[in-house]
């Protein structure tokens, strides 16, 4: 990617605005992670066979259509797309799609946390002893690969080495789960920690640095610094900040140092400026962006990633939180009725200018649990506009973008890693069907089938999905969930949750 020149921002270039006083912002190198980050060494002895999609529809992520066609997987990698001259044989498996399924890749969580257990207060994502955590965290990992996500982009952990240990696990075959960049703990300022059991803190540059180091010595792939509030916090809302701009770059220039990238918690206008200016790679939410923070992240825009997450703040105010003591009234009145409206605006905007903006949606709360990750895909194009096609390359091409593999992830083409779902239906016509864990009748990851209906029985059920019940998200003004659906989510919270039950708050 060219990190050069970018409409004049390059090369110590001077950009003013009122949250950082004339400082100047560089574009720094873009940070990839090398080929040991990304490896899965998920094959046993002798079960590096061959894959053959036959008679599939595919959708290959490089801006295509969908068309007929096969795709043979040899071990690791996808080694031909479209017609595939076969001779039947014992070394390879046929999986025939019968010209109805859609061949694809896997996709991406852009904000993952692994290790948030399903909390319904925020205090309660550390709730558990560290040995079930680690348990819960782990299930939550085979759990993003059961629902067809094979890349998981670290968004922070609840304990220090939680999101390392589990990405471990995985690399080495110890246990299911997708390829997995790790995060740290969220850093944050003193005053300005959103969860202060899961955040260190740190005030000036020299602590900045130290904490980001120590995070770095763990071996995480990602940092990640909560530079703003969030309105779903009793007092702290989602237009403050409480970043200044020499501390962000001291930690990022720490990060930088290491090869590894900056994540950024930026809800308000200013910590997005501030983002761009100190070279955080990924900013997340960044829902108040204003006309001065779209300028500037559209003339970085091939270094800079944005996930919204915004299926987190939708459903604190489509009454599915209500269970867990927030209303729609209570949401409205704390601001993130309005954030969402503001939101789905700004990433309108975002599209508009070709800003890369990936799903993923702060996951793992009891009203936004594991296994509801799809939701996100119809997200973009109900809340944002996008078309289906569009919400799939943002799941897929640009995950392997954000990935730091573009040519090895993200896309069914010769030499990319055999990380592909099949898929019954088409995904265009119907862009919710990912909700339907049934619906995916194979999951490969590195070759390795992790699931493949044919042999896992015939009436297509998913594997797991925590239990939760395969439900379409409804678009409308946001309003009370239908008492079933409070049913549900108490009958849920007594399988699944932590902490204190919903009926008793």
């Amino acid at each position: 990617m060219s990190t050069n020149g970018v409409n004049g921002h390059s090369n110590g270039t001077s950009h003013t605005n009122g949250a950082t006083n004339g400082s100047t912002y560089d574009l720094p190198p873009f940070y990839k992670p090398t080929p040991a980050d990304i490896e899965i060494n998920n094959h046993k002895d002798g079960d590096k066979g061959k894959i053959l999609f036959q008679n599939v529809n595919i959708f290959d992520s490089t801006g295509s259509d969908i068309y007929p066609g096969d795709v043979l997987i040899e071990g690791e990698r996808i080694t031909q797309v479209g017609k595939v001259e076969f001779t039947p044989n014992d070394e390879t498996l046929v999986i025939d799609g019968k010209g109805k399924k859609t061949l694809m890749s896997g996709l991406v969580d852009a904000h993952t946390h692994l290790s948030w257990n399903n909390s319904p207060t925020l205090d309660g994502l550390t709730s558990l002893p560290l040995e079930e955590h680690v348990l819960h965290t782990a299930h939550s990992a085979k759990t993003y690969l059961d629902c067809g996500y094979t890349m998981c982009f670290g968004a922070a952990s609840a304990q220090k080495r939680l999101d390392v240990v589990i990405k471990n696990a995985i690399k080495s075959g110890m246990i299911p789960g997708p390829r997995t960049l790790s995060n740290c703990q969220e850093i944050s300022t003193t005053g300005g920690a959103i969860v202060p059991s899961i955040t260190r803190f740190a005030d000036g540059e020299d602590e900045m640095r130290k904490v980001v180091r120590e995070f770095l010595s763990y071996g995480v792939d990602n940092v990640k610094l909560s530079m703003t509030g969030d309105y779903v916090h009793e007092f702290m809302g989602s237009e403050e900040t409480y970043f200044t701009l020499k501390e962000t770059k001291a930690a990022v220039e720490e990060a930088h140092a290491r090869g590894k990238r900056v994540c950024g918690h930026c809800r308000s206008k200013e910590s997005v400026k501030l983002a761009c200016m100190a070279g955080i790679d990924v900013i997340y939410h960044a829902s108040f962006t204003d006309e001065e923070g779209m300028e500037m992240l559209e003339q970085i825009k091939d270094r800079v990633f944005v996930a919204p997450a915004i299926n987190f703040p939708f459903t604190s105010c489509t009454g599915e939180a209500t269970p867990y003591g927030l209303t729609p009234e209570m949401a409205a009145k704390k601001g993130l009725k309005n954030e969402v409206d503001v939101a789905c605006k700004a990433m309108r905007e975002m599209h508009r200018r070709g800003i890369r903006v990936l799903p993923g949606g702060d996951f793992g709360f009891a009203w936004a649990p594991h296994g509801t990750y799809a939701r996100d895909l119809a997200h973009f194009v109900n809340l944002f506009g996008y078309t289906p096609k569009e919400s799939l390359l943002a799941a897929t091409a640009l995950g392997g973008e954000i990935m730091g593999h573009p040519e090895e992830l993200g896309k069914v083409q010769p030499g990319y890693y055999a990380d592909v779902i099949l898929v019954d239906g088409d995904p265009i016509e119907d862009i919710e069907i990912f909700q339907d864990t049934s619906k995916l009748h194979a999951i490969v990851l590195n070759g390795h089938i992790h699931k493949n209906v044919a042999v896992a029985g015939a009436d297509g059920q998913s594997i797991t999905a925590d239990g939760i019940p395969n439900k379409r998200t409804i678009y409308t003004n946001l309003p009370l969930a239908p008492e079933e659906d409070q049913k549900r989510l108490v009958d849920d919270f007594k399988q699944n949750g932590v902490g204190v039950d919903p009926r008793q708050m």
